[in-house]
């Protein structure tokens, strides 16, 4: 089967990661892809580099870049021309079924159009992060967002969301609910997996506690560092920043090595980024907003205990044990309990360690949500030949 895949390669991003970990999933099971993505006309391939040399079959994936005025973490701005490029694009490749990532651009809402005029079948994968219970500024401006897209999911032939919630989301904003499927992130246990770091002998502590991910305003980090900074865990333990984005300067400033905060910045090799997690006692997440964070996904599944906020699917994803759950409000005053207590109970750490690590087992593998994948594809692929035979 040819899939076109829409998505992104940059800038670093969860909806890259998301996009990186599916297609090459894809091509592992010997399906073709052509990546469609927006780049400057000479193309970007860096994306798969890592891919290309040790698969043999990359023949079958292509790289099409599409014209963008500018683009960021958060949205593109396409070119007026972007949609023609696409159109006739798809109309060279004829692909069984096109897979948009959706990138949070105008090009989104034309897509079911094109789609439809070219007679292929339309997947989309909805990202944007929210609060379930809408409790705050944040999670009601990304609650907007998701009543402007609604009526153009509604003519998706699927929409793939990564929780129930988010499904139930959808459809009291009436997408229909045949067509939306709950497949959520998947990671690669076996390459995320518990197992040697010489991270902790690097920095010379005994503890680590690490947060991984975007510094910006919809993270509440500073709720964690402020809670940090007031526990005072002692020199024998550090806090690991590592990520970048545009409250890290102000931050960086006022939380910094003399209350044992190490700013690592932007990780962009995978194998550092594991033996980071491998070496981590305690993963927070304190944001007001998710999805279903990968880099949580990645921390469990290298048997690390994670406390996270019930935003978004993250809550659903540690329910019944499998970590603590904070929540979205009073942030500081929960991890000014629970850090102490995480530093003085290490059989705490391991116990919710292994709970994650089995979580992700059970639930959260790329190998089966891929499989998911291919059962929605195939689906969709039949009721088109359907459609044609009649």
């Amino acid at each position: 089967m040819h899939i076109a895949w829409l998505g992104k390669k940059s800038p670093f991003c969860g909806n890259v990661t998301y996009g990186r970990e599916i297609t090459n999933a894809l091509l592992d099971r010997d399906y073709r892809v052509s990546f469609l993505h927006f780049s400057q006309p000479q193309g970007s391939y860096e994306h798969h580099e890592e891919y290309a040399k040790n698969h043999h079959n990359w023949s079958n994936c292509r790289d099409i870049p599409l014209p963008f005025m500018y683009k960021s973490q958060i949205y593109t701005i396409p070119t007026l021309k972007s949609s023609k490029v696409l159109l006739r694009s798809l109309r060279k490749l004829k692909p069984d079924l096109v897979h948009a990532s959706l990138t949070l651009s105008p090009l989104d809402f034309l897509l079911p159009d094109i789609c439809e005029e070219l007679n292929i079948p339309l997947v989309a994968t909805f990202h944007p992060p929210f609060d379930s219970k809408i409790r705050n500024l944040k999670s009601s401006t990304q609650y907007l967002t998701y009543q402007l897209y609604a009526p153009f999911l509604a003519r998706y032939d699927r929409v793939i969301v990564f929780s129930e919630i988010q499904r139930d989301l959808l459809i009291k904003l009436h997408v229909p609910g045949d067509r939306v499927a709950v497949i959520p992130n998947g990671v690669d246990e076996q390459k995320y997996s518990p197992g040697y770091s010489n991270l902790k002998y690097q920095l010379q502590t005994k503890k680590l506690f690490v947060y991984q991910g975007r510094i910006a305003t919809e993270k509440n980090i500073e709720a964690l560092l402020k809670a940090w900074k007031l526990v005072d865990l002692g020199d024998d333990c550090q806090l690991l920043m590592v990520g970048d984005g545009p409250n890290r300067a102000s931050l960086q400033r006022d939380y910094g090595k003399e209350h044992n905060i190490i700013w690592l910045g932007f990780v962009s090799e995978e194998q550092q980024r594991i033996n980071i997690l491998r070496a981590a006692d305690v993963f927070i997440l304190p944001s007001l907003v998710e999805g279903l964070s990968i880099s949580l996904l990645e921390a469990m599944s290298c048997g690390v205990a994670c406390l996270a906020t019930d935003a978004g699917a993250d809550g659903e994803v540690l329910e019944n044990g499998a970590g603590v759950v904070l929540n979205t409000q009073g942030v500081t005053a929960q991890l000014k309990i629970l850090l102490p207590l995480f530093h003085n109970h290490p059989e705490m750490t391991s116990l919710l360690g292994n709970k994650a690590r089995q979580r992700v087992l059970e639930r959260y593998t790329l190998r089966q949500n891929i499989t998911k994948l291919e059962l929605l594809y195939s689906e969709l692929a039949n009721n088109k030949q359907l459609i044609v035979k009649n």
